[in-house]
């Protein structure tokens, strides 16, 4: 079966870029892939190994991003730095030598010359992108570039500037803007282009290249996960791995095969040779080590919180789903779109119809606080409006002030 690429012409179905979390498809193969590899998930040295592979490895997806998008030549000819923070990139203060830092802060290192950006990714400074950068006649130039896992799933605490500071594994960039940066490849058509430009900052859609639908969904965080299993917002796999295999192979287009028979229509890419499976284990093992970020003091009443965990447990009947340690009844259950408050969806076709399971997984809660918009949709903006929708649409008949309490609860968690 031969790898099913997007055809860049007017009626192929389009390009694709990543997306976040990475893994590994039919519930066979993704015990397969743990099993094969025989690594402990808590060896310091395996997890250090999946951190490597999360920041820095592109599965061999340079093929896609620099042969056929050719975003190596956009990089290097119109990508500067302030337009590399303004679609959400970040950057690595820790890859930074201290005269990069001094010469950034006095102004004689230039962020609107695109040259600076080959700089930085030559310091592999860049978030989720890894670039080879070559000298010809005395000049680095870029030569080739391709994705990782972190340019979705990871950001920084902006501790230097806005967009630039230390790295922050597994957590959501909701400043990223996947749609527009693909769409500065030449290799697109408008129509393509207009597509991309859709998505807006923190989306991206993950079936676009194989329904040719247009559903963008909000970017979710990778950290927390140790015991949810249901990684996805429709539960697809049971593991973490799942989801990596999937999107190294589909979304990054990294080498390696990916059969999902569920799906509609049936997904098989094959793209050799294999650059994914032997490091699903070890990925695993760190995304399942990165905890949730706690709630900062001072951001949430304790006291109001207190009171909205009885509200959570009790009147909003929160706690009928979200359940348990993780705060989900995954991977015992699934829902369908019916049940669930954020369907129908604003634009688009359901995004459950898309997936394979065709139904809804509940959403662990954790670091809430952190990472707006809500549901897999984003059609909450805050958690007061997502309060308001349970209530409306539950009919939950809560007070002003049970309301009040229960967003405090969930501001804590």
């Amino acid at each position: 079966m031969r790898h099913r690429i997007l055809k860049l012409s007017s009626h192929a179905r389009s390009v694709v870029m990543t997306t976040v979390l990475v893994s590994c498809s039919v519930v066979a193969i993704g015990v397969a892939c743990n099993q094969s590899v025989g690594l402990s998930p808590d060896d310091p040295a395996v997890i250090a190994r999946g951190k490597d592979i999360f920041r820095f490895d592109t599965f061999g997806d340079e093929t896609f991003w620099t042969d056929t998008l050719r975003m190596h030549e956009v990089i290097r000819a119109a990508v500067d730095p302030t337009t590399a923070l303004s679609v959400g990139l970040k950057v690595d203060t820790d890859s930074l030598p201290p005269a990069v830092v001094a010469g950034v802060q006095n102004g004689s290192i230039s962020l609107t010359s695109p040259a600076t950006t080959v700089a930085l990714l030559k310091l592999n400074a860049v978030v989720g992108l890894k670039g080879t950068v070559t000298s010809v006649n005395g000049q680095d130039v870029l030569t080739r570039v391709g994705i990782t896992c972190a340019l979705c799933h990871s950001t920084v605490d902006n501790s230097f500037a806005p967009g630039i500071g230390k790295r922050l594994d597994g957590w959501p960039n909701h400043d990223l803007n996947p749609g527009a940066i693909i769409a500065l490849s030449s290799a697109l058509t408008p129509a393509q282009k207009a597509v991309y430009n859709s998505w807006g900052k923190g989306k991206y859609d993950a079936r676009f290249n194989f329904d040719g639908l247009n559903g963008p969904s909000v970017i979710p965080p990778a950290y927390g996960l140790k015991g949810v299993n249901s990684v996805t917002y429709t539960g697809d796999g049971p593991d973490v791995a799942y989801w990596n295999r999937y999107v190294a192979v589909t979304q990054m287009h990294g080498h390696g095969s990916w059969v999902e028979a569920r799906a509609t229509p049936p997904e098989n890419v094959q793209n050799p040779p294999d650059m994914v499976l032997a490091k699903l284990a070890a990925l695993q093992a760190y995304q399942l080590s990165i905890q949730s970020p706690s709630a900062p003091v001072g951001t949430f009443d304790a006291a109001a919180a207190a009171r909205g965990k009885t509200v959570f447990d009790g009147a909003g009947n929160c706690a009928s789903c979200h359940g348990g340690d993780h705060f989900t009844d995954a991977p015992g259950k699934l829902h369908s779109s019916t049940e669930v408050v954020s369907e129908p969806e604003p634009t688009g076709p359901s995004f459950a119809s898309r997936s394979a399971t065709k139904m809804y997984r509940t959403t662990p809660l954790r670091g809430l606080w952190q990472h707006a918009p809500y549901f897999h949709n984003g059609v909450a903006t805050t958690l007061d409006a997502v309060v308001d929708v349970y209530n409306t649409k539950k009919a939950l008949n809560l007070t002003a002030q049970q309301k009040a309490d229960l967003v405090q609860y969930l501001k804590s968690l």
